[in-house]
């Protein structure tokens, strides 16, 4: 096996949690390999020479991402990863993100709140387990100041995360009872299964027609899904998306036209993200 692709399937994980972009961590990885090629000859160790290009180019693309995602019609929100595909390739890249919970949803739009080096040392360190000293090497700063950058992420990581915690199997158990509520047109089950305060996020990219803002409470949330489902019928099935039971949804000729996940807390769902940006649901498709 070339060097380098043993080591693919972690520049990958960097990448995409970086960046909340499959394309776009695919691009990098890519673009890593080529300055691999061109510099070979003279790197004496390969796993930090690595992760310190695809770091450094990810915080430079990070940087004129979030500048777009300023403007970008209506919420921004990650590219779904599938997460459901066989693990017993060596080579495939989703193996190492399966083993952390840092690629669902909620996490991904977490580490939107944080600038992007404050983003990169939390990975580092948090995720991916290296020591200051090589973060240091890594991001080009200080090893005190890397301390700093972490802590201070961790913080704001910690104040703003979700105060519940989930088993898969309660999540996918309240999936399904939303999913029949909404399939049945069942209001009051809806309301129920439903937290009073949720919100839900939909992702067209000014591509194709979605909410420009979120919808919160449970009453009006529940009415907008209800009203989805009354235009058209769609499918539904359940799928493995960043780690987490998730929707797939399709039209009559069976194209993928969205992917539903949600956030569940105390029995009920908390938070919905609904991506139909068909930009974004090519690697599923």
């Amino acid at each position: 096996m070339e060097p380098f692709e043993s080591y693919r399937p972690l520049l990958f994980s960097i990448a995409y949690r970086m960046l909340g972009s499959v394309m776009e961590a695919e691009d990098m990885v890519q673009e890593t390999y080529l300055r691999y090629q061109a510099t070979a000859e003279s790197v004496q160790s390969i796993k930090p020479f690595l992760t310190t290009v695809i770091t450094r180019l990810c915080l430079d693309r990070l940087k004129s991402a979030q500048e777009k995602r300023e403007t970008y019609y209506g919420p921004w929100l990650p590219e779904p990863l599938p997460t459901h595909l066989d693990n017993t390739a060596t080579l495939d890249p989703f193996n190492i993100v399966t083993q952390h919970e840092s690629i669902s949803m909620a996490f991904l739009m977490l580490l939107e709140n944080l600038t992007p080096i404050e983003r990169a040392v939390f990975l580092l360190r948090e995720v991916f387990d290296y020591g200051y000293d090589e973060i240091s090497q890594i991001v080009g700063k200080e090893e005190a100041a890397c301390r700093q950058l972490f802590h201070r992420a961790k913080q704001h990581l910690a104040a703003n995360r979700p105060r519940f915690k989930t088993s898969k199997e309660e999540h996918e158990r309240i999936l399904l009872k939303f999913l029949q509520a909404v399939g049945t047109g069942d209001l009051d089950e809806l309301m129920n299964v439903l937290a009073e305060n949720v919100t839900l996020w939909s992702d067209g990219g000014g591509v194709v027609q979605a909410a420009r803002l979120p919808i919160y409470n449970r009453d009006k949330v529940a009415r907008v899904l209800l009203a989805i489902q009354g235009r058209q019928h769609y499918a539904a099935e359940i799928a493995e998306i960043n780690g987490w039971a998730s929707v797939l949804i399709r039209d009559d000729a069976g194209k993928l036209i969205g992917v539903m996940s949600v956030d569940v807390g105390d029995s009920q769902i908390q938070a919905v993200r609904f991506v139909v940006n068909p930009e974004k649901l090519g690697r599923i498709q």
